[in-house]
């Protein structure tokens, strides 16, 4: 079969169903390891708030989007060929000098590069993922940087955190977070492949400056909560040091839903070993919509990171719509 996928580039092979995936960093990075068992018609959309390392340095200097949780979706997309791998690790590598390029990415520097030269960004990354030979299109969730501020509450005291940097270590737990500017403009193509999709996958990731966000921008907002899609949250396999440490995991849940009461799910996607309370999820995911899937999804050596097809069984159950009885999960895998 061959059809043209959302960068209008020719592709081979089962389409399976159109897919857009939210988040940043690894927490998307592992989504799309996954997703590109399941499908080819895959659309990353990705958070543009990073504002520390090397992405920070070239936000600041260039004042371009942040690039790195780009660069990092898009080698998650490369072509297992010697020749995608060979640009993957291009791309992932960092500089170590005693100069100013050190800990640059050279992803970063590339793509920041080709901005610089080409007049369209999105235009830039489709030709980042041309040479990556990437499975699917990596887009950014606004069409300028943002800045994330958080209220903190830490015992009695009540304080404000600016920057995506910041609220990763901040003491204390997360009371609201916003975005700056409030109506940032969105890429018309996410807003296409919202519309266009035939699921929407929402998470893992760090809960308030990778997941959340994508709910804040209104025109992104109202994107996801009008699509005729099939919307799929994946839950973290840890509390976050910082922003997450107090919350259980249907806190997380719940977070969603109080940010975006009009935001509806179908399914929960949840590894048995990182839940708290079964029924405390199930009833959280049901007040959303949505059913609850149990699967083992966590790599095999017991850290708290997504095996990529481990991940991918379970979205393909989910896809197939293997989920059991309403408002129950499945049962544990061994």
């Amino acid at each position: 079969m061959v059809y043209l996928d959302a960068a209008g580039w020719v592709q081979r092979g089962d389409n399976g169903s159109s897919v857009v995936a939210l988040g940043g960093g690894h927490g998307l990075s592992a989504t799309l390891r996954a997703l590109r068992h399941v499908t080819r018609r895959l659309t990353a959309v990705v958070t543009v708030a990073d504002d520390g390392g090397s992405s920070g340095r070239l936000r600041k200097e260039m004042d371009v989007l942040p690039p790195g949780d780009l660069r990092m979706a898009l080698a998650s997309l490369c072509e297992e060929t010697e020749w995608g791998l060979t640009w993957r690790d291009i791309m992932q590598t960092r500089l170590s000098t005693r100069g100013d390029l050190n800990g640059h990415a050279l992803g970063n520097l590339l793509i920041a590069g080709m901005w610089q030269m080409m007049d369209d960004p999105i235009e830039a990354l489709d030709l980042v993922g041309r040479l990556l030979g990437a499975s699917g299109r990596v887009l950014p969730m606004a069409s300028v940087p943002l800045h994330i501020e958080a209220d903190m509450i830490d015992g009695d005291r009540r304080y404000t955190v600016e920057g995506q940097s910041q609220v990763a270590v901040a003491p204390g737990s997360v009371e609201q977070v916003r975005l700056i500017p409030a109506q940032p403009p969105v890429p018309k193509a996410v807003v296409t492949a919202i519309s266009e999709a035939d699921w929407v996958v929402l998470g893992p990731g760090s809960w308030y400056t990778s997941v959340l966000p994508h709910l804040l921008v209104p025109e992104l907002h109202r994107a996801l909560v009008t699509t005729d899609a099939h919307r799929a949250l994946v839950l973290n396999l840890a509390r976050q040091r910082g922003e997450t440490d107090r919350m259980t995991t249907a806190d997380h849940v719940r977070v969603l839903s109080d940010a975006a009461p009009d935001f509806k799910l179908d399914v929960v996607i949840a590894d048995p070993t990182a839940i708290d309370d079964v029924d405390e999820l199930i009833g959280a995911a049901e007040e959303l919509g949505a059913r609850l899937l149990l699967r083992q999804v966590r790599t095999g050596d017991g850290q708290p990171h997504h095996d990529p097809l481990r991940l991918a069984a379970a979205l393909r159950d989910a896809f197939d719509g293997f989920l059991g009885e309403v408002g129950r999960a499945e049962p544990w895998l061994a």
